[in-house]
């Protein structure tokens, strides 16, 4: 197939690479044998190197193995950004485990839902959320439970003879199951193997790779490692590259501030929400970033006027790119230097195909300028849906990952999003699904009808709105405080519309996009 794109690979930069068949634990081991005595991670005063957090993986890897954890378990993870993270991580691949990625901001039935549709054996939590596993743990098959606090003894216990030793099939073997949303309104496990992640970790650093300084490189670890573009971005490839992760479990904006003076990372691996607000603070209070070599952001389209602000304060170039749950996450990123264009999400990373096909069949290549759906051929495509067929079938076709996005491209192989095939909301870079919320407000007693969708929101990208048809009086405030006590944060409407009635189809299907083009403008 024709790739245009290539001649756009920054020079100095690998147009492909070999991809050891490797698991993710062995690619951590390499860089432990490097950089042993280089800090891996710093969370606030704490430091550990390379050499001491491989031992408390090893420690705590002797720790699970012996409550019985062996391969293809599945372990959940519900843990914000501190050094515990990875050394859980590392520790239950270790023991041959799949990791189930848990956002800690989760109420009971989202927690439920994958616990139990993943089928988790363990479960290693923060423990101050432990009355929240509290109140399903009866309704869920995990068998071992081991609370981590943010100030426990890392270095506790100590080799006892008992270290795991498995065998690991990198192309095979699952590392994480990433949950992200189904046809259904329920999320669906993505799983990637260890070559999927493998693969995308060299692909990432690939980008940069003219850039990269390895074993000296700071990376700002902001985005959530729950999260698989903090997976990948911020904690796989920082420690492919001998760097280390400084670690923040939430987004502050003036304790970020301080650490960037303080700590000078080289690297941030940012969402368009942290740039918004950095530039925001920056307005009344200025401080220095200089010190930024290379920024890349992820998750939600950035706004062009926030990446130019931002690269004029800090004398680097944003390298907005594009990347999704199936595929480890990144498919796309602009060069770091030479052509780039904004508003693109760039051109395809470093062995992966990309095209634009017709939206009716899928099967149809369009030409240069014509918008369609976008779809993604390479290693770091997932092994499919966990314990759903029907859908791998229909994401996965021919090699070609279906992205569900729409997409352009242009004659020189720069790719850009111009809107979502479903109706997939992203607010603060999570993806929020109108379905699940609407289930939320239909189970109010007020409500009888109920429509969802995203409205352009400057500061989080998409904000969720609400129109609904109420059966008993109710009022906005009322709405929004359950709707809290139901969802995350970011999934929570910011506004709920009281309407007479909602437009529908003859068949009696709602409108949304009516609504959303009428309420969009409050």
């Amino acid at each position: 197939m024709d790739r245009p794109w290539l001649k756009h690979v920054a020079e100095g930069n690998p147009k492909s690479i070999e991809i050891p068949d490797i698991s993710l634990v062995e690619l951590f081991k390499q860089s432990t044998e490097k950089y042993p005595d280089h800090t891996a991670v710093s969370f606030f005063e704490k430091t550990y190197s390379y050499k001491k957090l491989d031992e408390a993986i090893g420690n705590f890897a002797e720790e699970l193995y012996g409550m019985g954890i062996r391969k293809n378990d599945r372990v959940a993870i519900m843990l914000p950004n501190c050094p515990q993270y990875p050394i859980s991580f590392y520790a239950a691949l270790s023991c041959g485990a799949t990791i189930v990625q848990l956002n800690p901001m989760f109420q009971p039935a989202e927690l439920l839902h994958i616990l139990n549709d993943s089928e988790t054996k363990a479960l290693l939590i923060l423990d101050r959320l432990m009355p929240l596993f509290d109140s399903i743990k009866d309704k869920t098959s995990v068998q071992h439970v081991v609370a981590l606090a943010l100030d426990g003894d890392l270095e506790k216990g100590g080799p006892t003879g008992n270290r795991p030793h498995i065998s690991i099939e990198p192309k095979e073997d699952v590392a994480v199951i990433q949950y992200t949303g189904g046809t259904t309104g329920l999320s669906k496990g993505a799983m990637l193997t260890h070559r999927n992640i493998v693969a995308n970790t060299l692909q990432s650093a690939a980008t940069s790779e003219i850039r990269t300084r390895k074993g000296e490189e700071k990376v700002l670890t902001i985005s959530p490692l729950f999260h698989v573009y903090g997976m990948t971005s911020g904690m796989s490839v920082t420690f492919y590259n001998g760097g280390s992760m400084i670690l923040v479990p939430k987004f502050d904006v003036g304790q970020v501030v301080e650490l960037i003076e303080k700590e000078k990372p080289t690297a941030f691996p940012g969402v368009p929400t942290m740039y918004i607000a950095l530039l925001d603070y920056h307005r009344s209070r200025k401080f220095d970033l200089s010190c930024l070599v290379s920024c890349s952001s992820g998750s939600a389209p950035l706004p062009l006027e926030v990446l130019d602000r931002f690269n004029a304060i800090s004398g680097t170039t944003i390298a907005e790119g594009y990347g999704l749950s199936e595929a480890s996450p990144v498919t796309h990123r602009n060069p770091i230097q030479g052509l780039q264009k904004k508003g693109s999400i760039g051109i395809p990373l470093p062995n992966t195909d990309s095209r634009i096909v017709d939206i009716a069949t899928g099967e149809e290549t369009l030409p240069v300028g014509a918008i369609g759906e976008l779809v993604v051929r390479g290693p770091q495509v997932m092994k499919g849906y966990w314990n759903r067929p029907e859908e791998t079938a229909s994401a996965i076709r021919d090699n070609w990952l279906y992205t569900g996005d729409l997409a352009k491209m242009d004659e020189d192989g720069f790719f850009y999003i111009v809107g979502r095939k479903k109706e997939m909301i992203l607010a603060s870079g999570f993806n929020v699904y109108p379905i699940e919320v609407e289930n939320v407000l239909y189970h109010h007693p007020a409500i009888r009808e109920a429509a969802v969708f995203g409205v352009p929101d400057e500061y989080r990208g998409e904000t969720v709105r609400a129109v609904v048809v109420l059966d008993e009086q109710a009022t906005e405030e009322e709405l929004i405080a359950y709707c809290r006590t139901q969802l995350s944060a970011y999934k929570v409407p910011e506004a709920i519309i009281f309407a007479e009635e909602l437009p529908k189809t003859a068949v009696g299907k709602i409108l949304k996009r009516a609504l959303q083009k009428q309420y969009a403008n409050l």
